[in-house]
């Protein structure tokens, strides 16, 4: 997830967390502990993400490609940097620091709220389908959730507004509350958000924060609601995931049956459950080629076409309709036997590997590049040359094969 959406959902976890323990003795406690575990639940929440600052280990793209989302994204590496952040908490927070030696709630709180903030930046990363690894080294598969576009307003709306609701200074709340609905209209005007679905986040909002109103400032109610209706939305992005998938897996198998459909990876439009893009991987072992496609489904082609999906994220082009809901807009064909050989015999292939989930060769260019950032509006930031002069990379993370399937003819 980016980060805006990361900070809010901790913001928000931190405030009920804090709201559901006893009060402390004093006002200026109580205060000091409030700030803490907002504070410290977004941070955590954000933390992960300073993997970056390990990109130039490794040769471009693969720094980032194998990086990004790595050793700080695991559950066993989670632990040293949650120690790091109460560390500098301790040390740089001289208040809390004071309250942490008087208070054991206080205590507490503040462990809950860092476990709390790094385990739904894991969740979190997960829903999407870049993917993540976070049993590694006890187990370095990818696993892709495939359910939530990576930037998701509606978590902006049902946790931001009764959060907002909830500041003390007036003038900060309004500011708040005028901020959302700009980016909304914003993302709205763009082309990135569907009115409809426009439409339906203002009610969320309103409802989300006519709960926390009613309640009253110093209630979790508002807040709990919009923690609720996240999980929800994330629920229904699962199932409908999974029914566009199967939609996918078999017009394709009715196309060519000689094909086996290896994988699907499904990416959500915000906000919109009956609205995906899809890259499909398909192999056929007893020809020698593995084929991958692009393009948009519509669960519900009755309501919604494909092309009229959010259009910033439509690609528009030449597409062809597979099956009813689903268009096709672009095709690769590949070798088997070409994949194979240079997974071997090209150390920096074999490296990019590691995080290639659609792997598309451009013979003519000479390059590698994932398929699902076909058409991204900064270009196929994953695309890698299969010539260098530099040596082979070193220090490369063990991630599984996403592709050992193609790999290794079907066995894992």
């Amino acid at each position: 997830m980016d980060n805006l959406t990361h900070s809010i959902i901790g913001f928000g976890a931190g405030e009920l967390l804090h709201r559901s323990l006893p009060r402390e003795l004093e006002d200026g406690a109580q205060r000091v502990r409030h700030r803490l575990l907002l504070v410290s639940c977004a941070l955590a929440s954000n933390f992960p993400d300073l993997d970056l600052v390990l990109n130039n280990l490794l040769p471009a793209p693969l720094g980032y490609l194998l990086h990004h989302r790595g050793h700080t994204h695991t559950a066993l590496l989670a632990i040293p940097q949650a120690l790091l952040l109460a560390a500098l908490i301790w040390l740089l927070w001289p208040s809390a620091r004071a309250l942490l030696k008087a208070s054991a709630t206080a205590r507490w709180g503040l462990a809950a709220s860092i476990v709390l903030g790094f385990t739904l930046h894991l969740a979190m990363d997960f829903t999407n389908s870049y993917g993540v690894h976070p049993w590694y080294p006890f187990d370095g598969r990818w696993v892709y959730g495939d359910m939530v576009f990576i930037i998701e307003p509606l978590f902006w709306v049902a946790i931001g507004v009764p959060m907002a609701l909830i500041m003390r200074w007036r003038a900060a709340r309004w500011l708040a509350l005028t901020g959302l609905l700009a980016a909304l209209v914003a993302f709205a005007i763009k082309g990135y958000l569907g009115w409809i679905a426009l439409a339906i986040l203002l009610k969320v909002a309103v409802l989300c924060g006519a709960v926390q109103s009613r309640s009253g400032r110093d209630s979790r109610a508002g807040v709990a609601l919009g923690l609720l209706l996240g999980i929800g939305f994330i629920a229904v992005q699962g199932v409908a995931s999974h029914l566009g998938r199967a939609q996918i897996t078999a017009a394709l198998q009715q196309l060519d049956p000689a094909s086996k459909v290896v994988d699907v990876a499904m990416t959500a439009f915000p906000s919109q459950p009956l609205c995906w893009a899809y890259v499909s991987v398909e192999s056929n072992e007893a020809a020698g080629t593995y084929r991958l496609r692009r393009g948009i489904a519509s669960l519900a082609p009755q309501w919604v076409a494909p092309l009229s999906c959010s259009v910033a994220l439509v690609e528009h082009g030449a597409s062809v309709t597979l099956a009813p809901g689903i268009a096709q807009f672009g095709r690769e064909d590949d070798d088997l036997k070409r994949l194979r050989t240079l997974s071997v015999e090209n150390c920096r292939v074999n490296a990019w590997l590691r995080f290639g989930r659609a792997p598309a060769f451009d013979v003519d260019g000479g390059t590698v590049s994932d398929y699902r950032y076909a058409i991204t509006s900064r270009g196929n930031f994953t695309t890698m040359p299969l010539a260098s002069q530099e040596p082979c990379p070193t220090g490369v993370p063990g991630w599984g094969y996403p592709r050992a399937d193609l790999l290794h003819g079907g066995a894992q």
